[in-house]
This record gives structure tokens, C-alpha cells and sequence, in this order.
């Protein structure tokens, strides 16, 4: 098969392969990191959640560090990205053992909050970072199936590290500080394997200035402003974006209806609800691994905006069929569904983007394309939680996602259209 044959070759490529051991370790910390903080927020047996209560946690943590990704876009337009990745993933290592510590002393919320919002923020340089690397150790014939397997198996590290924080969880009497230092020590092997790769590899290009702190924050601005400008001229860039944002809120949205579900309607205890979220979390990430196979396959017959088109109006008939259920066989059919079509527009879209911009503006667009993604999900979160019942099943709330979805399959058939050819 020639996706199998592109494999095999990205993996012979020796930086391309350290890189994503890279990806790897970092994403895998972060659901270790994200199931700790779930299990915290959501499923302690103290606390009763509401959607509310879970779209407030989002927008406290998401949020304000949105306010970072276009500071973050001018940093790794300046900064050697392999140091992002160094002094980036030491200091989660740091902030994840303050949040056990804080963990353990049964700290005050808004300071559990602050916590856990500085670990988040630094992942806004290290993931931007990648996606802006990604180009500079594969060749551009060969990007789409780059686009495939890595971000991809970046989340399924993240799936199999959320899957690891569960067995941690239970073994160590649900200790979530137990959880949150095992994300610590990934995020150190991530900062070391990072060493692996020299410092000036993966861009940016030399020759632009290398600015100071106090010089970078000054020009901020401006820099967004010739990001966004780039942005406008790149049209396939621009609507792959919009595209790919709608069906982040969508998801969104459904992710906050199913953890309602497993808090409340599906199990009468914590663990018996937390582990029907982890088997939700790992149907999705098969998802994602079918969407690395599909994608490069499904790109090259129909083309990248007709492929988001066709991910789109597979959720839009599948999603309303499955979930309007309301029951844990069929949402867990949904959720592969959803993982697949979710992964496979957002690779396509990866591929838009890194192809259509050039490589001194990948640093901002990536860090704008992270803002759109944390406040689609924020918003989603906030749209669903003044719809959502206390038990979480919404009629609402499926089939108007499915309406979004439909939105965007037709207006992205739409725009490939009017480029005339498959993209």
C-alpha cells in the first residue's frame, strides 16, 4: 500500500523519528495531566458538577492562555524551536509537581486553577512548535502522510497516557497527585529526548531578527497583523481554518454532554463513570489512528477541502443516528465516528496550512489556529452547559451540532468548487 510504503520512509528519516519521540512523551504527559485534572474537577465524590460547573473549569483554563498563542506565534518565529521544546517541557515538569503538592495540601480552588493554567499555557509553545517544525524534517511530497502519523499518534500517546493515569489512579487508592507526577516525569523525558535534535534544525529560518523579550512583547501587534494578513491571501489556508473551527466547538460540545452522561445518567459511582469516560476517550483515539490510515488515501482521490467536506457530512448524518440514544453502546460507536472524522479534517486542515503559509508566518498562524480551536471548545462548552440537563441528555444539543456540521459540508464542497479543482 503506498500509505504503508510513505510510512516506512518517514520512519527511516532519522530526525523526523526523534521528533516525534518528542510528540510523543509530551502529548502522552498531557493526558496523563488532563485525566488527573478531570478526575479532580469532575468525578471527585465530594463535589457535584453540573455542565456549568465543567464550562467554567474550561474557560479558566483554556481561556486566558488563549490570550498567549499569538505571543507564542512571535516567540517561535525568533526562538530556536528545539529550545521551545527543552525549556518548555522543564518547566511542566515543574508545575506539575506544584499542582501535586497543592493536590495534597487540599488547596484552595482558584490557586489548584492557576496551577494547572500555567502547566496548559506552556503547552501552547510546545504543540505550536511542532506543527511549525514538522515541515523542516520531512519533505513537502510527503507532508500530508507526515500530517497523518504524527499529530495523530501524538494523540493516541495522549489516549495511552490517559488510559496509564487510570491504572495509576486505581492501583494508587485515586490519588490524582500520584497521577499528576507521573505526568511530570513524562514531560522530563520529553525535555531530554528533545536533546536528541540540534538547536537550530528546526527553523525558524535565519536571517530575521532575534528579538528580547521586552522587544518581542512590543511588537506583538504588529506581528499578529502581518500573520493575519498572510492569513487573508491564503484562501485555502483561511477556509480550512474556519472550517476546522466549527467542527472543534461541535465537538466540543458533545464532549461536555458525554461527560454529564458518564458523571450522572450512565453510572451510580465515580469510578463506575470515570471509567466509562476512559472507554469514550479510547473509542475516539481509535478514531484518530483510522483517520492517520484514511486521511492521505481519502486526500489524494477527493482532495483536501473535499475531504473536510466529506468528514463534515459523515458526523452530520452519523452523530443524530447514534447519540439521539442516549445510551453507552451507541455514543461509543459515536465517539469512534467523531474521533475519525474530527482527525481527518484537522489533518487535512494541518496540511492547508503548512503548505499554503510561508515558513517565517507558521509560528504566528499556528498559534492563531490554537486560539480558534481553545475558544471554539470554551464556547462550546458555555453554548451546551445553558442547553444540558442535569443528566446531560439533550435532543437540542445533538441535532443542532448536526445542523453545524451540515453548514460546513456544504460551504466547504462549496469553496472547492469555486477553486475548480481537488486541492
Amino acid at each position: 500500500m503506498p500509505v504503508v510504503r510513505d510510512l516506512r520512509v518517514l520512519l527511516r528519516l532519522r530526525n523526523f523519528r526523534r521528533l516525534l519521540v518528542v510528540r510523543l512523551l509530551s502529548q502522552s504527559a498531557d493526558g496523563v495531566y488532563q485525566v488527573a485534572l478531570a478526575a479532580h474537577v469532575v468525578f471527585s465524590p465530594e463535589k457535584q458538577t453540573s455542565a456549568g460547573a465543567i464550562a467554567s473549569a474550561m474557560a479558566v483554563l483554556l481561556l486566558p492562555y488563549s490570550l498567549i498563542g499569538p505571543f507564542a506565534g512571535v516567540f517561535l518565529d525568533r526562538w530556536p524551536r528545539r529550545q521551545v521544546f527543552l525549556y518548555g517541557n522543564l518547566l511542566r515538569t515543574a508545575l506539575a509537581c506544584c499542582t501535586a503538592l497543592l493536590i495534597l495540601g487540599t488547596a484552595p480552588d482558584w490557586l489548584f486553577y492557576a496551577s494547572a493554567l500555567c502547566v496548559t499555557a506552556v503547552n501552547r509553545f510546545v504543540l505550536a512548535g511542532l506543527s511549525a517544525a514538522l515541515p523542516r524534517v520531512v519533505d513537502e511530497d510527503r507532508l500530508v502522510v507526515a500530517n497523518s502519523l504524527s499529530p495523530t499518534a501524538g494523540t493516541l500517546a495522549a489516549t495511552a497516557g490517559g488510559g496509564l493515569a487510570f491504572a495509576v489512579r486505581l492501583v494508587a487508592a485515586d490519588s490524582d497527585a500520584a497521577v499528576v507526577l507521573l505526568g511530570a516525569g513524562l514531560y522530563l523525558a520529553s525535555a531530554l529526548a528533545s536533546l536528541s535534535l540540534a538547536t537550530d534544525l528546526l527553523g525558524p529560518d535565519p536571517g530575521g531578527p532575534r528579538l528580547l523579550l521586552r522587544d518581542a512583547l512590543a511588537t506583538t501587534a504588529r506581528g499578529l497583523l502581518d500573520g493575519l494578513r498572510h492569513l487573508a491571501e491564503r484562501k485555502d489556508a483561511a477556509r480550512a481554518l474556519a472550517a476546522i473551527t466549527v467542527i472543534r466547538f461541535c465537538y466540543g460540545a458533545l464532549t461536555v454532554m458525554v461527560l454529564m452522561l458518564c458523571r450522572y445518567a450512565w453510572s451510580d459511582s465515580n469510578s463506575g463513570g470515570l471509567a466509562l469516560l476512559g472507554l469514550a476517550v479510547g473509542f475516539s483515539g481509535a478514531g484518530f489512528f483510522a483517520a492517520a490510515l484514511l486521511t492521505p488515501w481519502a486526500v489524494g482521490w477527493l482532495g483536501r477541502l473535499r475531504w473536510i467536506a466529506a468528514c463534515a457530512a459523515a458526523a452530520a448524518l452519523l452523530e443524530p443516528a447514534l447519540g439521539l440514544w442516549f445510551r453507552p453502546g451507541p455514543m461509543l460507536v459515536a465517539a469512534f465516528v467523531l474521533g475519525a472524522v474530527t482527525q481527518g479534517a484537522k489533518i487535512a486542515t494541518d496540511t492547508v496550512v503548512q503548505a499554503s503559509v510561508d515558513d517565517s508566518y507558521r509560528g504566528r498562524i499556528f498559534s492563531l489556529y490554537d486560539v480558534l480551536f481553545n475558544v471554539a471548545f470554551v464556547g462550546a462548552a458555555a453554548a451546551a452547559a445553558l442547553i444540558l440537563p442535569p443528566d446531560g441528555e439533550s435532543a437540542a444539543v445533538v441535532i443542532g451540532v448536526a445542523a453545524l456540521y451540515t453548514i460546513v459540508a456544504v460551504t466547504m464542497f462549496r469553496w472547492s468548487r469555486v477553486a475548480g479543482a481537488p486541492l
